[in-house]
């Protein structure tokens, strides 16, 4: 029996979020030329991400990728970056969705958020000091 999704948000209201989100992105000073130097088919990079999250919300085994390998491998991203990406999420949820559903997806959002920046710029190599900001 398959998990009941998280909380009630359809695969079409998941794609609508991403693709206004990924709008707001390539137009943000500082984030859009980060993604630039990666992306250069944003539909098939908006398809995956709405795989993502169909997957991380309702279950749905429609994503195979690994984000934190991705994000680690792209050699660009920074502290700060992550909170810049979450306040760009968070205002995109709540001007596309209803109240509840946007603080559910913020919430996972956050959380999903946080063990990104752990893995992706927290990290400790050896012999360096961690970055803690």
């Amino acid at each position: 029996m398959p998990l009941p999704p998280k909380f009630d948000v359809s695969e079409d209201e998941i794609a609508r979020v991403v693709a206004r989100f990924y709008e707001r992105i390539r137009a943000h000073p500082k984030l859009g030329p980060v993604f630039a130097v990666h992306v250069d088919d944003w539909p098939a990079h908006e398809e995956k991400v709405t795989r993502f999250w169909c997957n991380a919300i309702r279950h749905e085994r429609v994503y195979d990728g690994n984000p934190v390998q991705v994000h680690v491998a792209a050699g660009n991203v920074r502290p700060g970056m992550f909170e810049t990406w979450l306040e760009i999420f968070d205002l995109v949820l709540a001007q596309e969705l209803a109240e509840a559903q946007a603080r559910s997806w913020s919430a996972l959002a956050h959380r999903i958020g946080a063990s990104m920046r752990a893995a992706v710029v927290d990290r400790q190599r050896p012999g360096e000091v961690p970055i803690l900001r």
